[in-house]
């Protein structure tokens, strides 16, 4: 959905803004489909990432030494 938030553009301004936004669209949807499916995120974006190390369970006392990183 687009939204004209500030100002009146006429038909023709808006029905060029439409079209580049459809071709944008068209562009990425080609480009994803040459590369074999969607595209796959950066490795550094992946939130798996952060969760890769394995991190002892809290044993006795645990609240005592929960200041200090492990």
């Amino acid at each position: 959905m687009i939204k004209v938030v500030r100002g009146n553009p006429t038909p023709e301004e808006l029905a060029a803004a439409l079209a580049v936004v459809q071709a944008r669209a068209a562009a990425t949807a080609a480009a994803s489909a040459e590369a074999g499916g969607p595209a796959v995120p950066e490795e550094w974006s992946d939130p798996s990432r952060i969760a890769r190390a394995v991190r002892q369970r809290p044993g006795p006392r645990a609240w005592a030494r929960s200041y200090w990183p492990v």
